[in-house]
């Protein structure tokens, strides 16, 4: 297969571009390189510096003749999304419709688009959380993603252009950035590594704050190897099914991290407290039964052994 992977210089696309390599699929990278990094881009795929809101996208399409578009680039930040809802959108929405023109008029068979199931589902009324639930997008980086589930189901209607949605958790490992909510893993390593105290974010009836699901980006590469001949014109929540306190994850960071680099002061181990941020949601936990039982999923990563991986990546990075 032909895929062309958005966003293929990020943290979570540029582990995904390595895997369609390994499994002998050609293919082309398009990222701006805006949160991406050369260094995360694979030698052995085909670059284009280009963002996704480019008229130029077109061409790229017409000359590469792709099979399937992975599309992982996206403003990714809920924060900032709600500073700044114009470009949140501009990228979100008519950066990924100038895409699904460019597959409609270049015989693109399938798209895997990208999804948050730690944002789409707001205040989930059932937790945790399986796909029957409403999307109740209380930002604007979760309604931009809820559109865009919505801009598929249209082009599958009406130019048969076929798709899998994946709904990530919240997600980390080797190569991300601190940026975005699910940057957490990574901001707490970068300030630890600095010798400066952690912030935990928190509601006032949370005083160990906000739970998530964080799910090993080896375990999201898996789901995305298997979306592309299974899951035809459905959404799948990819996560772990397991619900994780701020607190309690930084504790198992610093544990990690502590392990490592025993340098590391203990004093550091006594994180502050601050208050929730705009758009910040109280709880996500995503049930994946679905994608275990249609798409072949399986979580293969503790929680530990994870952070223990993206701890060892992150030193030998520096």
């Amino acid at each position: 297969m032909k895929i062309l992977v958005t966003g293929g210089a990020g943290f979570i696309g540029s582990n995904v571009v390595d895997a369609y390599i390994e499994a002998g699929h050609d293919v082309v990278i398009m990222d701006n390189l805006f949160s991406g990094k050369w260094k995360n881009i694979n030698p052995k795929a085909k670059f284009y510096l280009m963002d996704i809101r480019s008229a130029e996208v077109s061409k790229v399409f017409e000359k590469e003749k792709f099979d399937i578009i992975n599309h992982h680039a996206a403003q990714m930040s809920v924060p900032a999304s709600v500073e700044d809802p114009l470009f949140d959108a501009d990228v979100n929405v008519k950066g990924f419709v100038n895409l699904l023109e460019a597959a409609r008029a270049h015989d693109v068979k399938k798209v895997i688009f990208i999804s948050s199931g730690g944002a789409i589902y707001g205040e989930a009324v059932e937790f945790p959380t399986s796909e029957k639930s409403p999307a109740l997008p209380l930002s604007p980086y979760a309604i931009t993603k809820s559109v865009s589930e919505q801009y598929l189901a249209f082009y599958k209607h009406q130019y048969d252009l076929d798709f899998t949605i994946l709904r990530y958790a919240n997600v980390y490992g080797p190569r991300q950035i601190p940026h975005g909510e699910a940057g957490v893993v990574a901001v707490f390593m970068d300030r630890l590594l600095a010798g400066k105290p952690c912030t935990v974010y928190h509601f006032d009836d949370q005083p160990k704050g906000m739970t998530r699901d964080y799910c090993f980006v080896g375990d999201i590469v898996q789901a995305n190897l298997l979306a592309i001949d299974k899951g035809s014109g459905q959404a799948f929540n990819i996560g772990t099914g397991k619900d994780t306190h701020t607190a309690d994850l930084f504790n198992t960071v610093f544990d990690s991290m502590k392990t490592a680099r025993p340098e590391i002061s203990d004093a550091l181990k006594k994180y502050k407290t601050g208050p929730a941020r705009l758009g910040d949601l109280t709880k996500s936990c995503l049930l994946c039964g679905k994608a275990q039982k249609e798409l072949g999923f399986q979580v293969k990563f503790s929680l530990a052994e994870g952070l223990a991986k993206t701890v060892d990546w992150r030193l030998e990075d520096r």
